[in-house]
């Protein structure tokens, strides 16, 4: 049995490869986790594909990485139209379920894609971007992820209203923990973890700690299941107990109507039981064996993700 729908917050696919050679297209690549063409046909599925802008790039660099994924993005969408579709609201990924396609909404993995300038919020949204990171691992401009405690800069600071102003949602996915309270002081709209576990059940840093699922619980936000095997379980050898190990953990801390998935397809190493969409849809059939209602399945795999777009993308 598969979910009637599947909403999916997070993969690198759209760059997994780097700078876009002249015409590859990368969401049809038989070599990826996942592809257009792999995507099973039973399931109405929507796709937030990240351009994923790696640390130690200059400003310059940065912007240019993200302005030609921006455009590998538009080209494919063009490209691919009878399969998929371009999306920003709810709205637009019912209309493309409705007419038998796949939905895609464009985001960015590290804010350093902004190269410091508070000006180029109001171009991503232009762009159509609907949901950004602050960082990835490393620090930028913005802030930092675990490699240090540093928090969020004073550009930072000054980013987060630009974004909840422009209709972009912020992503805390990697960003450090002194960075997440920092943001705490500052949100006024509900945010994103679009792929992070919880540290309780694996001690990663990348992971969310107990305070932070409760808190992102209580503002209605939105947290991703990440399928990597090193936020799965500390020893990297992960089996399908310990992903449902991190949902139980979610549902205690009374984050029921805001979990999601958030694969990390072709960004991460991902187990086997679980490193394609077709696996990942499968899913759903484990959870109701396991005695999930089947209302509560619906709401991991589309329904909260929906309705948070519904209310946060209008």
């Amino acid at each position: 049995m598969y979910p009637h729908a599947l909403i999916d917050l997070h993969c690198d696919t759209l760059t997994a490869c780097g700078a876009p050679a002249q015409g590859r297209n990368t969401l049809d690549d038989p070599c990826a986790a996942l592809s257009l063409s792999n995507l099973p046909r039973q399931v109405h599925w929507c796709q937030c594909f990240a351009i994923f802008v790696p640390d130690g790039l200059s400003p310059e660099e940065a912007y240019a990485y993200y302005r030609s994924h921006q455009e590998s993005f538009v080209r494919q969408m063009e490209c691919f139209a009878p399969r998929v579709a371009p999306c920003r609201t709810a709205a637009d990924i019912e209309n493309a379920w409705a007419c038998g396609k796949a939905a895609a909404l464009l985001t960015v993995e590290n804010g350093a894609a902004l190269a410091g300038d508070l000006d180029r919020v109001e171009v991503l949204a232009r762009d159509g971007v609907r949901m950004m990171t602050l960082t990835w691992n490393g620090e930028n401009e913005i802030g930092s992820g675990n490699v240090s405690d540093h928090g969020l800069t004073a550009f930072g600071k000054a980013l987060i209203p630009r974004m909840e102003e422009l209709g972009i949602l912020v992503d805390v996915s990697h960003l450090n923990d002194r960075g997440f309270y920092d943001l705490l002081e500052i949100a006024r709209k509900p945010f994103v973890a679009s792929h992070s576990n919880a540290r309780s059940v694996c001690g990663h840093r990348r992971n969310l700690t107990d305070d932070q699922i409760r808190e992102l619980a209580t503002r209605r936000c939105l947290i991703g299941l990440n399928y990597y095997v090193d936020f799965l379980r500390e020893d990297s050898r992960p089996t399908v107990e310990d992903l449902f190990a991190h949902v139980d953990h979610f549902l205690e801390l009374g984050a029921q109507d805001c979990l999601a998935l958030g694969s990390d397809f072709d960004g991460a190493k991902l187990p086997l039981w679980l490193d394609c969409p077709e696996k990942a849809a499968g899913l759903y059939a484990c959870f109701l064996d396991r005695g999930y209602p089947p209302a509560l399945c619906d709401q991991i795999f589309f329904a909260n993700a929906l309705a948070f777009f519904r209310t946060n993308l209008g």
